[in-house]
């Protein structure tokens, strides 16, 4: 039946309006459990592909798992497309239909997260003037702060009863890790020696001291963690213990973090979706919150994959924040761009960044070729060097807080992404990054030890990015930003290609004076020929920059570094890049202690200890 005649129908009586409602309702419910169940079995199976080490299926399960959203979105669109022509529903029936999903969700156990898939579905249906609380959720309707699973989403153990030996060996056979630990009894010294370095001091165990632990460990490449926090009295020290494999096939603990500042990088914007079995996120969000009261629950849920409901929270903050604050958007401080249009709020810590119309022939790029680009990162390995970014379509501002410059900007350098609606300025296209400042800028005022820190952490980020088979392409300081916590970050990804699609080669040697005046190449030059001698004269401007990076990253400059790297890569080789410091490590941390002698030929498993070390 078309659309004109259900509604005739409805308006008459013959159909019930409120039936047709709950169906599409539950459809449209339908397609989000369906999304959330198989974003659970390929987190689920993150224990399996750790276990077999098996590191290529670890990276292609990040990128699958990142499309699966979209996925299930589009197949839901086109059911309720061919089921009910649902773009042609009437503002009335689309009320109702919203209010019959509230419905569904009373005992749902993911309910923010089928809010935000309502909302998608429904974008894709609906014009953006439908966009208000009356046809999606620009509110949350249903509230999560309690909300639990069956099973608790974290365990408690208690020292006091039995000591901290005895609550490791549990919490490490709660786990479900069926490899065995070859030298648990030093691993857990290690633990214990950490423990009493790390915690306050005199440390007096109250009555309700415990440990408590989420139930699912976090995978992310080739680490796996257990995250939880010590209770004492009043105190709460979260902790976090990286799990790793030896050289004798089995694991064995890395670390003990027990401070926010190391923790809070393990979800930082700038590192690839962590990967757990969880059936109520929010349980785990709201835990993970209270041991990191900075970070925002939008990165937290963005941090387990579930980018899109951080997506939402972090529009509904944004917001929030327009309406209590009065400062104006403005062009964003540093070299203007040749692709990118980037403009700020400054008292908002994050760019927003539009991609021109008309882009720099000297760049060798279209619009959809950048957004492939980052898409790209999105996807791939970002190793703490590559900044997450949120992508959103027919964004409105309030076009009185835009001066008039960045307006000006906008209209001649983007027109075809820009529309005026009243006195709002609606952006059809836009990235949206965490703001840094930019290398360049920081190098400009810095003194001699903080410029040689950022060269060096500079030098740090390419390799780590070359190891993981990115070549940033246009490595100029500007493309790159200092974190709050003085770390290099890239974040210019229109020139980003694969390490294995370069050729790197050294500059042939002139074969005349004439071909060393030359203001053409005396060579044949291809496509992708990257010759790494000639980033000397863009990089190395100013005495203090070229003396440090010449006295740690000269290798940069030598095509025999880019072509070991770019072998390894090809050979399969996955590095292994710290999401914390190496000298929180305990092969570092207790050496001696750590090289202790093992008597047993097998891996011991967690829950029955037989290994006996030599300290």
């Amino acid at each position: 039946m078309s659309t004109d005649r259900v509604m005739t129908a409805i308006d008459s009586g013959l159909v019930d309006g409120a039936d047709l409602a709950h169906e599409i309702a539950r459809s449209m419910l339908e397609g989000f459990d369906r999304h959330y169940r198989i974003f659970r079995e390929m987190s689920r199976d993150a224990r399996r592909r750790f276990e077999a080490r098996d590191w290529p299926a670890v990276h292609r399960a990040h990128a699958e798992r990142i499309a699966f959203y979209d996925r299930r979105v589009q197949e839901t669109v086109e059911r309720l497309t061919r089921e009910f022509d649902a773009e042609h529903l009437r503002e009335a029936l689309w009320s109702r239909i919203k209010l019959h999903y509230v419905g569904l969700l009373t005992d749902h156990r993911q309910p923010e997260l089928a809010e935000t898939f309502f909302n998608s579905v429904s974008c894709k249906l609906l014009h953006r003037t439908y966009y208000h609380n009356d046809f999606i959720f620009v509110r949350p309707a249903v509230a999560t702060e309690l909300l639990d699973a069956d099973a608790p989403s974290y365990r408690s153990y208690y020292p006091n009863k039995i000591g901290l030996r005895a609550v490791m060996r549990r919490i490490l056979a709660d786990t479900g890790l069926t490899l065995g630990f070859h030298r648990l009894r030093r691993d857990l010294l290690c633990v214990l020696r950490a423990a009493r370095a790390g915690l306050p001091k005199p440390f007096r165990a109250e009555a309700n001291h415990q440990i408590q632990v989420l139930c699912s460990p976090f995978f992310r490449n080739k680490r796996c963690y257990l995250i939880g926090k010590v209770v004492n009295g009043e105190l709460e020290l979260p902790f976090a213990i990286p799990i790793v494999h030896d050289d004798e096939g089995g694991l064995t603990l890395d670390a003990l973090l027990l401070d926010a500042r190391q923790i809070a990088p393990l979800f930082a914007f700038s590192r690839a979706y962590l990967m757990a079995d969880m059936s109520v996120p929010s349980a785990f969000v709201a835990f993970l919150a209270s041991m990191l009261p900075r970070k925002p629950k939008a990165e937290l849920y963005t941090a387990l994959g579930l980018q899109k409901h951080g997506k939402t929270l972090f529009f509904r903050d944004f917001l929030h924040h327009l309406k209590h604050s009065t400062d104006d958007f403005v062009l964003a401080p540093g070299i203007r761009g040749l692709v990118m249009i980037v403009f700020t709020l400054p008292s908002y810590p994050y760019v927003f960044k539009v991609i021109r119309d008309r882009i720099s022939p000297t760049k060798d790029v279209s619009r959809e070729i950048v957004k492939e680009k980052y898409m790209l990162v999105k996807r791939h390995d970002r190793i703490g060097r590559m900044a997450d970014t949120l992508e959103y379509a027919d964004v409105a501002f309030p076009r009185a807080r835009f001066t008039q410059g960045l307006i000006d900007e906008l209209m001649a350098e983007a027109p075809s992404l820009i529309e005026e609606d009243g006195d709002a300025i609606v952006v059809k296209h836009l990235y949206i990054e965490r703001r840094m400042k930019p290398l360049n800028i920081f190098l400009d005022d810095a003194d001699d030890a903080q410029a040689r820190d950022a060269v060096v952490d500079y030098g740090n980020a390419i390799k780590e990015l070359s190891s993981v088979n990115i070549f940033p392409g246009d490595m100029l300081f500007k493309n790159f930003g200092i974190t709050r916590g003085g770390r290099v970050v890239f974040y210019d990804y229109d020139e980003i290609v694969y390490m294995t699609e370069c050729n790197f080669r050294r500059i042939p040697e002139a074969r005349t004076p004439e071909d060393e005046m030359s203001a053409e190449p005396w060579y044949p030059v291809g496509p992708n020929d990257i010759f790494p001698e000639e980033f000397a004269p863009f990089l190395l401007s100013g005495t203090k920059v070229r003396t440090h990076f010449l006295a740690h990253h000269a290798d940069l400059l030598d095509a025999d570094f880019w072509n070991a790297t770019k072998q390894r890569v090809q050979d399969g080789f996955i590095e292994d890049v710290f999401p914390y410091s190496p000298r929180a490590r305990f092969a570092i941390r207790f050496p001696r202690h750590y090289r202790g002698r093992v008597r047993q030929s097998a891996p011991e498993h967690s829950g029955s200890v037989t290994t006996e070390d030599s300290p």
